[in-house]
This record gives C-alpha cells, structure tokens and sequence, in this order.
C-alpha cells in the first residue's frame, strides 16, 4: 500500500470517528462534544482534499 493511501485511510478513519462522535454528543446531549466532533471533522475533511490537490499538482510535472 502507498504511502499515500495510508494518510488518506487514516484521515477518513477520523473523520468516520468525529461523525460517530456527534451521535454519541447527541444521545448525551453535549453541546460540546458535538461541537469539538463537527470541527474535528471539517479540518480532517479539509485536510484531505487539501493533501489530494498537493499529490495531483506535483503529479502533474
């Protein structure tokens, strides 16, 4: 497995973690913890598609 499939299998392994996170937040009912979880998920998402720009930019020379 490629260096880089593993970096994008571990992003969308937290991000699939922050997603589970807002359920449990809202079976809870923490306002908090659902909101920690959303950000979480946004930067890991961002950084995804971020990082997949980066590799298919520099493939491209």
């Amino acid at each position: 497995m490629k260096k880089e499939n593993i970096c994008f299998m571990l992003l969308a392994i937290v991000t699939v973690i922050c997603i589970m996170s807002i359920g449990v937040a809202i079976a809870e009912r923490s306002i908090l913890i659902a909101l920690l979880a959303t950000v979480g998920m946004v930067i890991s998402t961002g950084f995804g598609f971020s990082l997949r720009k980066r590799i298919r930019e520099s493939e491209d020379f």
